[in-house]
């Protein structure tokens, strides 16, 4: 341990200390004392408003009927609300579902008007390949053209003819078959475009039926005191 030195305590510097700090809580104490709070004197007065009692119970019963009655009409209004909800969702998914089984009813249409149109294609190429393997084994027109035409000639007259004839009849078959097709999908349009019109009236509809309910709920809550008056026993 290196060396230290003693410093002896000024006993004058710490009594002056000790005076000044006594001298402080003596002030604080003194202020305390003079700015506590005295007693609050009040001018005895009638409480209690202009109702009598009686009065002031009906008006707090009124109250609470009327509170209760808006809570019964939240509720109903919420259990209106969800159900329209659910209601038209339902719809929506019915409306959906129709929708798809349309497009699928038009999409099998398309498929057998096709086939049928590739069987009348494909059995026109066939008659007119079995007429052409027969127009090879008959004469043809120049030695054909005598004073008195033989079997072969006419048997060459009934060909061309008949196959000039299954052309046209094929011919016939394939427009009117395209014309069906055309009116059926025509037909179809304008009966989407018309539940389309139908579906969006019936949701105008339904969007005014909300406004109205809303404006006639709002209406009620702006006037809510004339179902309490005098009279009223509900």
């Amino acid at each position: 341990v290196g060396p230290y030195i003693l410093v002896t305590p000024n006993e004058t510097r710490r009594k002056q200390l000790q005076q000044v700090a006594k001298k402080e809580l003596d002030d604080l104490e003194q202020w305390k004392e003079e700015h506590r709070l005295g007693r609050i004197q009040l001018i005895p007065q009638k409480l209690g408003g202009k109702e009598s009692e009686a009065q002031a119970r009906q008006k707090q019963q009124m109250m609470l009927m009327q509170s209760k009655y808006q809570q019964k009409h939240k509720r109903e209004e919420y259990v209106k609300a969800k159900k329209a909800a659910e209601e038209d969702e339902i719809l929506k998914k019915k409306a959906l579902q129709r929708e798809k089984a349309e497009r699928l009813e038009v999409k099998k249409r398309q498929q057998e008007m096709q086939r049928r149109e590739t069987f009348l294609k494909d059995q026109y190429y066939k008659t007119n390949e079995l007429l052409n393997r027969l127009d090879v084994g008959l004469p043809k027109s120049d030695s054909c053209q005598i004073a008195n035409p033989g079997p072969e000639s006419t048997a060459w007259t009934r060909s061309r003819a008949y196959k000039q004839a299954f052309r046209e009849d094929e011919t016939k078959r394939l427009e009117e078959m395209k014309q069906e097709q055309r009116k059926k999908a025509e037909l179809m349009e304008f009966k989407q475009k018309q539940e389309e019109e139908a579906r969006t009236r019936a949701h105008q509809h339904e969007q005014r039926r909300v406004n109205n309910a809303f404006l006639d709920r709002l209406q009620n809550k702006t006037q809510p005191n004339n179902i309490y008056q005098p009279g009223y026993t509900g």
